[in-house]
């Protein structure tokens, strides 16, 4: 295990999170962390990654950033070929239905999000593409 949750990236993250129930990687860096499973739109197999998160109603919250890079991160890619998906928050386990933020809402949303993780700002800064807001509603 990492000497410190800040340390975990990937599926190491992943891997100790679900170990632990979410006591060692839900609490990151100053953010928290849901794992977001899809299904892969080439591969057809789950696919999961640590997001950060924010909660927004009864619904949750994650950026589709990729660090500012042109393209988008790739759970965002099989979330647009299947919207259906689970989260995993702490030790629960949530299907959920995911949706893009648009307008007014996307505007509400990511100022939500760049409270916790100011970065985002200057990812959207370094791309052309506008970064996804996704809104993970229960099914």
């Amino acid at each position: 295990m990492a000497d410190s949750d800040d340390d975990l990236f990937g599926s190491e993250h992943v891997r100790v999170y679900r170990e632990t129930g979410g006591e060692h990687g839900y609490h990151w860096r100053g953010t928290t962390i849901l794992l977001l499973s899809t299904v892969g739109r080439v591969s057809g197999e789950l696919r999961t990654t640590p997001l950060i998160q924010r909660v927004d109603g009864e619904r949750w919250v994650v950026v589709a950033s990729k660090g500012g890079a042109p393209a988008h991160p790739s759970w965002f890619e099989n979330l647009q070929s299947n919207p259906e998906a689970t989260i995993e928050v702490m030790d629960k386990q949530v299907p959920v239905r995911a949706t893009v933020a648009e307008g007014e809402e996307r505007a509400r949303l990511w100022s939500l999000m760049s409270e916790v993780w100011p970065a985002y700002d200057s990812y959207q800064a370094k791309t052309d593409r506008e970064i996804p807001v996704v809104v993970l509603t229960p099914r």
